[in-house]
């Protein structure tokens, strides 16, 4: 707290509020207090003035474009680190020694399958379901499979459900694209890597070898690794909510599964890619310039700009190393033209003088919708894995909010504006 006081006058009344003092960031200004001593509340529709809670795990410095994960730059562990190891540091608050690292690693790898009984919870689903409709279905029902991890009152139990969601969320993604196509499910393998089992559970076959092309994985694993939080954002504030009513574990996280799915939020790289598509070739990508430039179009370039960051998306920068890189092993010759579109898109975007004033640079959402589309994903898998990558971001959130002594059920205040008191009419005199 800082020593610096805000007043506010109401009429002849001036009250006094702390100013509280984060160790980055700007000041906030704590109204706690506000309705008990000024009988009003504030009015701040999508929370954008209002902070919900204090927290240790992510920083954001939109107008900078930096993006910290425990106070580590995300360029540094998208560079060094992996998945797994920034899991460790989002649960724990710090870096692994190797003896942590290996024992994390290991739980995780020996919790990836998920009960033989949940194959029969798929099969309840049309065939053409949407993964993210699959998704938020069976992690909602985990809590009906492992019932020894959903006593939020029990360190032990809270620990146990966190590392299953990180270990059985890409087996339960996976199963979920292979439903959707017709192929029976591939169980995990406990020699490969993280991305590696995960794109092998999505891409082999009993007929024949699956080989991981490393270049791949390792873009796979990038993709986990810059999705696995973003501070207090829509599906991390839905967690949050849910988990203030002590909800268990696994319905908090299908909340945010759900939230997730909006395609103003998770929905963003889909969007991309079907705009890719959408414009089809790249002799007609001027045509869709145009119309982006012109206000009464209605059209929007997606995958363009972001709320939150009002410079270059820290995270777009290390996704277009790897597209370029994943596009290199395809070959130039063997692009398709969505990807032609894209890469096209992407060079005037950078050049033309009209997205730079306005700062609408290819974000993350573009960058990685390029590259599951070029691996073979379809579009409707893009939010499954954004889902998947940001599972972990959430639980510690969750974690973070179980554990905070000032923990309160959430409930915002609204500015009513309906009728106000009416006698009941009888519908005979109406």
């Amino acid at each position: 707290m800082s020593d610096t006081v805000a007043k506010l006058t109401i009429g002849d009344q001036t009250f006094e509020f702390p100013v509280l003092s984060g160790s980055v960031g700007p000041d906030v200004i704590d109204i706690r207090s506000l309705y008990a001593k000024t009988g009003m509340f504030t009015y701040d529709p999508g929370f954008t003035s209002t902070a919900a809670t204090d927290s240790a795990i992510t920083y954001i410095d939109g107008d900078k474009g930096e993006l910290m994960y425990r106070g580590y730059p995300i360029e540094q562990l998208a560079e060094k680190s992996n998945y797994l190891e920034v899991c460790y540091l989002l649960l724990y608050g710090e870096l692994p020694n190797k003896v942590q690292m290996a024992d994390f690693t290991d739980r995780v790898t020996r919790h990836t399958m998920v009960h033989e009984q949940m194959h029969y919870f798929y099969r309840g689903f049309r065939r053409d379901a949407h993964p993210m409709a699959i998704v938020c279905g069976v992690v909602g029902a985990m809590a009906a499979f492992y019932h020894d991890s959903t006593d939020i009152n029990d360190a032990m139990q809270r620990e146990i459900a966190s590392v299953r969601m990180i270990a059985k969320i890409p087996t339960i993604v996976a199963m979920a694209y292979k439903y959707s196509v017709g192929q029976p499910f591939v169980y995990p393998r406990n020699d490969l890597d993280y991305a590696s089992n995960f794109l092998r559970m999505c891409f082999s076959v009993p007929a024949e070898d699956f080989v991981v092309n490393p270049v791949v994985a390792r873009a796979m694993d990038l993709i986990f690794t810059l999705h696995a939080d973003h501070e207090q954002n829509a599906s991390t504030s839905t967690v949050r909510l849910a988990g203030s009513s002590d909800a268990n574990p696994f319905a908090c996280i299908a909340a945010g599964v759900a939230c997730l799915w909006g395609p103003a939020h998770g929905g963003a790289n889909e969007a991309a890619l079907n705009m890719l598509k959408q414009i089809g070739t790249v002799d007609r990508i001027p045509e869709f310039i145009a119309k982006a430039k012109d206000k009464n179009s209605g059209f929007r370039l997606m995958g363009f700009g972001h709320r939150v960051y009002k410079n270059y998306d820290p995270r777009a920068k290390v996704m277009q190393q790897a597209a370029n890189e994943v596009l290199a092993q395809l070959g130039a010759d063997n692009l398709s033209p969505t990807l032609q579109v894209a890469k096209e898109l992407e060079k005037i975007a950078l050049s033309d003088q009209y997205f730079i004033d306005r700062k609408l640079y290819p974000n993350v959402d573009f960058y990685s919708g390029i590259i599951l589309d070029a691996i073979g994903f379809p579009t409707s898998m893009f939010t499954a894995i954004f889902a998947l990558s940001r599972t972990v971001g959430w639980i510690a959130q969750w974690k973070e909010m179980i554990g905070d002594p000032q923990k309160k059920i959430g409930r915002p205040r609204q500015l009513y504006n309906g009728s106000p008191v009416r006698d009941y009419e009888p519908i005979s005199g109406r």
